[in-house]
């Protein structure tokens, strides 16, 4: 069977206004943003399409195969549904354009001029939202903060400061207060760049930055599968992305009822709730569902699992994470136990889809920043309420130290001068030093040792136990220990 190319030409496509700015090109936003909005034009609450911007403005690899397609692609999304497996398949042609502004600024420029212009989505991962000093006034800001603050400024001079034509932007980066941070970093940016006052003011007043947190487990590209995938569309998509069934959108802060108005997803029957404030339900949320997958990976990887569905059948490591929520995460969450450990139920069931091939080594990705941010505030509250350590998650700790030090046969995908340091400081003779070595070579932005006394002790003996002994020994021995 010969296969249609994906293009407009071979497609229905719909031209619609861009009203979205999207930064990102990556299988998680297209499987949930782009999905949705998609979804929504549909049913007529939304009548817009996305422009994608790559986030570091280059074309690379994922940008160009979008741009070979014309941003149209397939989403297919498995799991089970009220005890029965259920698999829907969607085409989506929600995206406008696909834009790297290295090489098409100008084209850039427009969008981000562009009078239609009213959202920007962000999925620049948790290291995206991070200040760069003077990083502001080129036209190729390095971070993401940077780019933001330049796009305003732009912005705001070319409509002379009109209060209508600001923005509001969605942040999907799974940090605390992803969109509040970015906002502060845009007008730290302004005020050090001596930015007029009317300039911030605008920002401040006429700009809308919605803290919000996503929720769907999204493999990616069903590269094992591919051939059969792409013979059951009749289409070669090579930017088709798998999904689970399961989706979540919670969006608040200051301004959350402006964003319910004129972004109204729920109206389209999808899961997004809008409310005031959404850091109780992501503290939850994160907690659970991302602290367990992160402190998971190393533990899981070292005993050779490949996929969440490998390590959730492996009884070793099925018992050793609900062990660690029920013990260490649920109880720092300030909620109804009955409620939460229902929430918890739930979200834990969704790790078992037999349809997600959800692998490790993905997950696994910038897994030092992962640790702190959804690890490590649980481990800080065990100490700083109760006066104990959470040995689980100090155990998933010493993992991922180990799966990163040399000889471990995994090769990280993480910030390259952290796993120099990493490298540097590692002495297989004497782990208490290789891990004060570490905490102390300015990796983290947290200081775990003067938060949590004693962290950096406890984790030693655990990453000697897993060096010497091999994750499976470490392992049950570590069990045998918390009974």
């Amino acid at each position: 069977m010969e296969l249609k190319k994906l293009s407009r030409q071979t497609a229905p496509y719909k031209e619609r206004p861009v009203r979205v700015l999207q930064f990102g090109e990556g299988n998680f936003l297209r499987a949930f943003v782009d999905w949705q909005i998609d979804i929504a034009n549909e049913k007529g609450v939304l009548d817009t399409n996305v422009a994608i911007i790559s986030p570091r403005f280059d074309a690379n690899s994922a940008i160009k195969r979008l741009k070979t397609q014309d941003g149209l692609y397939h989403v297919i999304l498995e799991g089970i549904e009220n005890g029965k497996p259920k698999r829907e398949t969607r085409y989506i042609s929600s995206i406008a354009d696909v834009v790297a502004p290295a090489d098409e600024y100008d084209r850039y420029l427009n969008y981000i001029l562009s009078p239609e212009l009213r959202f920007v989505v962000s999925n620049t991962t948790e290291a995206g939202i991070r200040y760069e000093a003077d990083d502001v006034m080129a036209d190729m800001p390095i971070s993401f903060p940077g780019k933001v603050t330049n796009m305003l400024w732009k912005r705001w001079k070319h409509y002379n400061g009109d209060a209508s034509k600001g923005l509001i932007f969605l942040c999907c980066e799974l940090i605390e207060n992803n969109a509040t941070t970015l906002r502060e970093y845009v007008l730290r940016h302004a005020s050090e760049a001596d930015l007029p006052m009317e300039f911030q003011k605008w920002v401040e007043d006429s700009c809308i930055f919605v803290d919000t947190l996503v929720d769907r487990i999204v493999p990616g590209f069903p590269a094992d599968t591919i051939d059969e995938v792409k013979a059951g569309l009749g289409y070669d998509d090579n930017c088709v992305v798998k999904g689970e069934l399961y989706h979540l959108w919670a969006i608040g802060g200051r301004g959350w009822e402006t964003v319910k108005e004129e972004f109204p997803l729920d109206r389209a029957g999808l899961h997004a709730l809008f409310m005031p404030s959404i850091k109780a339900f992501r503290d939850k949320k994160v907690r659970i569902l991302n602290g367990s997958h992160t402190g998971m990976v190393p533990v899981a990887l070292q005993l050779g699992c490949e996929t969440v569905m490998d390590a959730f059948n492996t009884p070793a490591v099925n018992s050793f994470v609900n062990t660690m929520v029920e013990r260490e995460v649920l109880p720092m969450i300030d909620e109804d136990p009955a409620e939460l450990k229902a929430f918890a139920d739930g979200i834990l069931e969704r790790f078992y889809n037999p349809y997600i091939k959800h692998y490790l080594k993905s997950i696994a990705l910038n897994s030092l920043s992962k640790w702190e941010a959804r690890n490590f505030p649980t481990v800080k509250d065990n100490w700083t309420r109760k006066g104990e350590f959470a040995d689980f998650e100090l155990f998933t700790f010493a993992a991922l130290l180990s799966l990163y030090g040399p000889g471990s046969g995994f090769t990280p995908d993480d910030d390259a001068a952290h796993l120099a340091k990493i490298n540097e400081a590692w002495d297989e003779n004497d782990f208490a030093a290789t891990v004060n070595k570490i905490l102390a070579s300015g990796i983290f932005i947290e200081d775990f040792e003067a938060s949590v006394p004693g962290f950096g002790a406890r984790v030693a003996e655990y990453l000697g136990q897993i060096r010497r002994d091999g994750m499976q020994v470490a392992l049950d021995k570590f069990m045998d220990n918390h009974k």
